[in-house]
């Protein structure tokens, strides 16, 4: 077999490179897979990017990354909703023109975006004229089809939420002045009662539509905590939904096609940017077909009931899945301005970097149940999981020390007899035995989490391989083996083979994580671009007999420790520097 050598392995870019040069997984996988199509919710342009939504959009990133890997072809869409009342008020505060402020912060999102290296195949803003055309096509099916009709609406309106609310949703509460006011019971935003002549869409004709689809779909809506939130909301009375506002009060928005004193409702333009971003009205269908979505919990009531209401009365296919995660809070408290709470996710990710934000994100977001953030919880567990353990276990197999030749040492089957019944030929232990079982079968339990978007889970038990992999080469200490002996050499080397092949599979298998640190671990194991898809996993290939085709092969060269610890006196002089400042702790 042909060893490739170090230049032409830097040729083909799978060691070296600048800091940034984590390859595409385009570049990676073959693009003419089955198709897959993911979405990000588009964020509302009223104010700047916080820590919830870089969690959509890792999340989503992370599901993107990982179906490529797997040969899909896939497309991904994420941007920003920029009509409705919220945006036309904020612009008019600031003095701005609407769509010179949507602008602004547009930007805002996308620098975030490009920052945390999220690898989005469409930026989509719903000013674009595309995403207009493709509105005013849907809402003239929908009103083709005798869905939507004028009428009066009158009810409680919480401006904040852009939605009407029913009376259930609504309770008494007061004021900063003291005054009692009326606030939605689930966000806690003022609402007003509010009456006009608007268009109606008529959502009570899918009750039972929505019913069977979720009952007939039980991963439709994941986790399993919001599928039941979902049917239990469908067990109420579904009155028709407003679909417009008057243009005298809401004039920032795509106006209703044939009556421009109606402006289209920002919900149902918003949640058409998806269908944008698949080419609808006429190249929609190779990925409207594989539609999924990934959103926060607050905002599951307009994906999983209007949104598929919309669809249905369109004719068009449902989502395959959505995918729906908790929140952050701080302190315990949801984060908000007054409170001075808010945590910035660009200069966290300047501070932490981007991958040790990702990982921090997807480790501890659990989408069940909201989480609680702090500086020093994400300096405890990238120190832990990213620094000491993973990167203490590359840098300590890779040291010239125990392998001066700098290359991908040989396994002696001898020494490491295959099945346990052999445990008495060999150097290895039972609990060496463990190991190679967990860290084969962790593809397989990575794929059923990352499937789910449990991605916590996934790197739970991927943290747990690395523990193992760190005890078993502690267990058999190397560095006191006498190379110059043959039995210790062949030891030696076997162990370190070992090694390397378990460090090959965690780098693969947290490229949709970390892009970037997966990237300089497999280029130091000289690992090449079309070795680093889920197929080519291929674990230990050598403990079964079979040929392995890194064995002998010149490693990478050395770029540095794999992720630098991070002080704990980042997050103690931050919270200093706070304490000045009452009005922001973090």
């Amino acid at each position: 077999m042909r060893i490739p050598c170090r230049c032409a392995l830097r040729r083909l870019g799978a060691v070296g490179g600048s800091p940034g040069a984590s390859p595409s997984p385009s570049r990676c996988v073959s693009a003419q897979g089955p198709h897959f199509f993911v979405t990000a919710p588009v964020f509302y342009a009223n104010a700047s990017p916080h820590l919830g939504h870089l969690h959509s959009a890792v999340t989503a990133d992370c599901l993107h990354r990982y179906k490529r890997l797997r040969g899909f072809n896939s497309r991904f869409g994420i941007g920003t909703d920029e009509h409705g009342l919220k945006i036309q008020q904020a612009a008019d505060a600031a003095g701005r023109d609407p769509l010179d402020f949507c602008a602004d912060v547009s930007g805002r999102f996308r620098r975030l975006f490009a920052r945390c290296d999220i690898s989005h195949t469409d930026y989509i803003r719903t000013t674009e004229l595309r995403h207009r055309r493709a509105v005013e096509r849907f809402w003239t099916t929908l009103r083709d089809q005798g869905l939507v009709y004028r009428g009066t609406y009158e009810g409680w309106y919480s401006t904040q939420d852009e939605s009407f609310l029913a009376p259930s949703q609504v309770g008494d509460a007061l004021d900063p002045s003291g005054k009692e006011v009326k606030v939605s019971l689930e966000s806690g935003h003022k609402v007003e009662w509010m009456k006009e002549e608007n268009y109606l869409f008529r959502l009570s004709q899918f009750q039972s539509r929505l019913l069977d689809w979720l009952r007939g779909n039980p991963g439709a809506v994941r986790p399993v905590r919001f599928y039941q939130a979902v049917l239990q909301c469908l067990q109420e009375d579904l009155p028709d939904l407003s679909v417009s506002r008057q243009r005298s009060r809401l004039r920032w928005g795509i106006p209703v096609p044939g009556d421009p004193e109606q402006t289209i409702y920002v919900w149902l333009d918003a949640l058409v940017n998806y269908l944008t971003v698949a080419g609808y009205p006429d190249e929609h269908d190779r990925w409207w077909s594989s539609a999924n979505h990934v959103i926060g919990k607050d905002i599951l009531k307009f994906h999983a009931v209007y949104w598929p209401a919309f669809l249905l009365g369109a004719g068009l296919p449902l989502p395959q899945t959505i995918h729906v995660h908790s929140h952050w809070t701080v302190g315990g408290k949801k984060m908000s301005k007054s409170l001075g709470n808010v945590v910035d996710p660009l200069e966290r990710s300047q501070r932490f970097t981007t991958d040790g934000m990702r990982y921090f994100l997807l480790r501890q977001g659990v989408p069940d149940c909201d989480c609680d953030y702090s500086d020093e919880k994400v300096v405890k567990v990238l120190n832990a999981e990213l620094a000491d353990s993973l990167g203490g276990l590359l840098n300590r197999c890779t040291a010239p020390s125990l392998n001066p030749d700098q290359v991908y040492p040989s396994f002696c089957s001898d020494s490491f007899p295959a099945g346990q019944s052999a445990l008495r030929k060999g150097r290895a232990v039972a609990e060496d035995y463990n190991m190679l079982n967990a860290v084969r079968c962790l593809p397989s339990l990575v794929e059923q989490h990352y499937e789910s978007l449990h991605v916590y889970k996934a790197l739970e038990a991927v943290s747990g391989c690395v523990r193992q992999t760190n005890g078993f080469v502690q267990r058999h200490t190397p560095w006191k083996l006498d190379r110059r002996d043959g039995d210790d050499r062949r030891w030696l080397d076997t162990v370190l083979h070992v090694a390397l092949e378990c460090l090959r599979m965690y780098g693969t298998l947290l490229q949709p994580v970390v892009p970037e640190i997966s990237h300089r671990l497999l280029s130091r194991l000289a690992v090449l671009p079309e070795e680093r898809s889920w197929p080519a996993l291929n674990f230990l290939p050598k403990y079964h007999g079979k040929a392995c085709t890194f064995e002998g092969r010149p490693l990478g060269p050395e770029s540095g420790v794999l992720f630098s610890r991070l002080e704990s006196s980042t997050a103690d002089n931050t919270k200093s520097k706070k304490t000045k400042k009452p009005s922001k702790p973090t």
